[in-house]
């Protein structure tokens, strides 16, 4: 595979790309100067460029599309509703069967007592509207003082005001003033990267300890809740050690705080199971979701929302928050099709006993590289560390830009494999195969061969 642009139609799409649109989490010089890779068709685990080239999609687009490209079924569903009824709001008293059955699904496969869902179009905005219910739900409870929410350093909750402040990431608070008050941070459950000279047991304990640290520290009378991604996704695929979520949960249980799990990436599969809490055993007051719930195919994201903390906000009068395409009845329509789908077709069931533990074993087998400190995974999550010393786990400096080394190699071979610093992650969509896991393993043995030879003297 190569950069080179035969295509006049790939040329005309990256000047209106120069000149009209603006993309997400870009350096808009550099991105005008090279060109975007333009993506015209997909199916399967597979893209296409503009170009011809064919693509192993290890990051299922953007952790999202769980079923694959090309899902029929779901284009049918869309097709379908936009006929009948293409959009009306759920203000005003007002419901459409879509977002009612679609809310009774996500209740059936959600942990027990949680029956209640709030839509909204992503996970950032399902991270906003769970401060703004947690604080609501206080202020019902004649503690309207308790507002602060306890977050993680390198977490990640999306990128509006709310959902960036939440999130860990420096590089993104240096932009717009971020934290907005009321939230503060708690270091990361990242041995690999922070553990010192800790054994990871020791490491997850000391880490989760932070939690009841700070808690003490801004006063349990104005800590509102404690959100958490079960796996962090974009900080590198931080799977904590087995000490972590067990003295967590300890330390939730001694305090009057609410538990948020974002569930944003884990959620609908991810790790074998529906939840990252059900896999962790973790029992959640409210769960942000998106990306897997309608597999990328339309836009939509939510709430989940306990029992516990619905009885309350019940009582409480008016809740003065919402968004013009909560439960739009395409994007719950596809989002029915797509549950449907994962359930019936058995998908998780595969994922669990099958294809991830698979995509595990053939992962580890990349420990052995030279350029490779750590492998680890969960489900059809992984990261692939890169360290310049295996043993003392020594990084590359960062002014090397290894990781991204790594990732240009990937598109040039045709493989999506995502870098965050100098970790390569991956995700691909839940319904991969065994033969496609060994292309994706093959692939980024091959990456990495490409990648060392130029950064290991």
């Amino acid at each position: 595979m190569t950069n080179a642009v035969t295509n006049p139609k790939t040329r005309e799409w990256q000047a209106m790309s120069r000149e009209h649109h603006l993309a997400p989490f870009s350096d808009y010089q550099q991105l005008h100067e090279k060109g975007p890779r333009i993506i015209t068709k997909a199916d399967g685990v597979y893209l296409w460029d503009s170009e011809g080239h064919k693509i192993l999609d290890g990051m299922a687009g953007l952790w999202c599309v769980a079923v694959g490209y090309g899902g029929e079924e779901l284009v049918e569903a869309a097709a379908a509703q936009m006929r009948e009824l293409p959009f009306y709001n759920t203000f005003f008293q007002t419901a459409h069967p879509p977002a009612l059955e679609l809310a009774k699904a996500i209740a059936d496969v959600a942990p027990q007592g949680m029956n209640h869902v709030f839509f909204t179009g992503s996970g950032s905005e399902g991270n906003d509207t769970m401060l703004r219910m947690v604080r609501h739900y206080w202020a019902c409870k004649g503690q309207p003082n308790k507002k602060v929410i306890i977050s993680r350093h390198n977490g990640y909750h999306g990128s509006t005001v709310a959902g960036a402040s939440l999130g860990g990431m420096k590089y993104m608070h240096e932009q717009g003033d971020l934290p907005i008050p009321g939230i503060v941070h708690i270091p990361q459950p990242y041995w690999f990267g922070e553990g010192g000279d800790m054994s990871p047991e020791e490491f997850g304990v000391w880490a989760a300890d932070q939690l009841e640290k700070k808690i003490l520290e801004v006063g349990e009378d104005n800590v509102a809740a404690f959100i958490a991604e079960p796996i962090q996704g974009a900080g590198g695929v931080i799977i904590p050690p087995e000490t972590y979520w067990p003295r967590i949960r300890e330390i939730l249980a001694k305090y009057d705080i609410l538990f948020v799990a974002d569930e944003v990436i884990c959620g609908f599969g991810r790790t074998g199971e529906w939840f990252g809490s059900d896999f962790y055993g973790n029992k959640p007051d409210l769960m942000t979701i998106a990306k897997g719930l309608t597999s990328g195919y339309v836009p939509m994201g939510g709430l989940i929302v306990s029992d516990k903390v619905f009885q309350v906000i019940n009582a409480g009068g008016d809740f003065n928050h919402g968004f013009t395409y909560s439960g739009h009845p395409v994007a719950a329509a596809v989002g029915l099709a797509n549950l449907r789908i994962l359930k019936e077709e058995k998908i998780l069931e595969k994922v669990r006993e099958e294809t991830a533990p698979y995509l595990q074993k053939r992962l580890r087998e990349l420990a052995d590289h030279p350029l490779v400190g750590e492998v680890r995974g969960v489900g059809m999550l992984g990261a692939i560390e890169l360290a310049k010393n295996k043993q003392t786990r020594e990084r590359f400096p960062s002014e090397m830009g290894v990781g991204m080394i790594c990732r240009g190699h990937c598109f040039e071979n045709g493989l999506i494999m995502r870098a965050v610093g100098d970790t390569m992650i991956i995700a691909p969509p839940l319904v991969i195969s065994k033969d496609e896991i060994d292309e994706l393993v093959e692939k980024a043995r091959k990456c990495l061969d490409l990648t060392a030879r130029g950064v290991l003297v």
